[in-house]
């Protein structure tokens, strides 16, 4: 694995700030990358099927939900 020498510095500084291997960084690092990449298409999915199909809310589930908002609990 190759990496730039002013990213592997800061990496390597940032390591130490934590307490953590350079490999535990570069670890908890991919995981973060393949989680944000998970989320950005399961969203992408979402809205593909929100592009296809109406998903406006009912107008009569939209006033009762209005007037049980206005309502004192």
């Amino acid at each position: 694995m190759s990496i730039p020498d002013p990213l592997f510095a800061e990496a390597d500084r940032l390591a130490k700030r934590r307490k953590l291997s350079r490999s535990q960084l570069y670890a908890q690092a991919l995981e973060l990358l393949v989680s944000r990449e998970d989320q950005t298409e399961i969203t992408r999915r979402l809205n593909a099927v929100h592009s296809r199909v109406d998903s406006r809310l009912d107008r009569g589930l939209a006033a009762a939900q209005s007037e049980a908002l206005r309502e004192e609990w």
